[in-house]
Formats: C-alpha cells, structure tokens, sequence
C-alpha cells in the first residue's frame, strides 16, 4: 500500500470529536483532507461508521464518486453521491451514541478505488460494499472517539 492519509482540522487520529459534528451540536460533517492516492485511482469512496454500537456496526455516512484529485471535502459539505446510512436517511449523521454507554469509535475509511462506481444515490452500505469489492487499491483511515 501507499503512503495514503486521510486527516481533519476537527479532530485528530483516535482524539474527541468536537460537538458540533455529533446529534447534540449541528451535526455537520467535519472537514477532510487526503493525501494523494495511489496510481491508478479513478475515483473516491468514504464509509463512516461506529463499530462499538449496541447493535453492532452501524453506518453514520456512505459517500462515493469523489474526485481523488480535490484533496478534501469542506465542514458540511456533501459528496458527489452519497447512500443511506443506518439513520434512514441520506448524507452524513454524526456521532450519537447512547448515552451512558461510554465512549465510542467512529471509523472514517476513505477508499481509493480503481473504477468509477456504478452505484445508484441513496444505495446502502452493502451495495456499496459490494461495489467496492476487488476495486480497492488503498484505505486510509481516521478514527474519532466520542461519548454522551
């Protein structure tokens, strides 16, 4: 694999995820930057999810047809194409665990892929997955921690 990154200027690797990017704030998706993908890479795919959930993994952001070449995604803004998440609804919802449950970790996997995905808007997470399946040339990986 290559030497590829992903960051936000919200938070860093394994730290807290300020409130305003969780249902108790405004619930905007934070900033994120990447570094350049592999070679190869034709387009971007981004799965947000919190393993330690009650119910097992639930999926709080599914996104794809990124440019690999625009480096980020500005605080709140929306993919090219984005799914469903596990809240029944589609963009991004942020952190929101129950509370007294302890602190949580949110995974955020950008995936560079090697073809354009073929997957329709509001699609979920195992479409996209299995899209994404034989495609992937790289992962990188930001994981924040939040707690109510």
């Amino acid at each position: 694999m290559t030497g590829f990154s992903l960051t936000s200027s919200a938070f860093a690797n394994d730290g807290p995820i300020p409130r305003r990017h969780t249902c108790d704030g405004e619930d905007r998706s934070p900033a994120l930057s990447w570094s350049p993908p592999p070679s190869g890479t034709r387009s971007l795919a981004l799965i947000v999810d919190d393993p330690d959930a009650p119910g097992g993994r639930f999926v709080h952001w599914l996104a794809w047809g990124i440019d690999p070449d625009a480096g980020g995604l500005a605080e709140g803004e929306a993919a090219p194409v984005e799914g469903r998440n596990d809240f029944r609804t589609v963009g991004y919802r942020g952190p929101c665990p129950p509370r007294g449950h302890g602190r949580h970790r949110y995974r955020f996997r950008l995936h560079a892929v090697a073809e354009d995905l073929r997957v329709p808007p509001g699609a979920g997470s195992d479409e996209l997955e299995r899209a994404l399946a034989g495609r992937i040339l790289a992962v990188a990986e930001l994981v924040g921690l939040y707690q109510r």
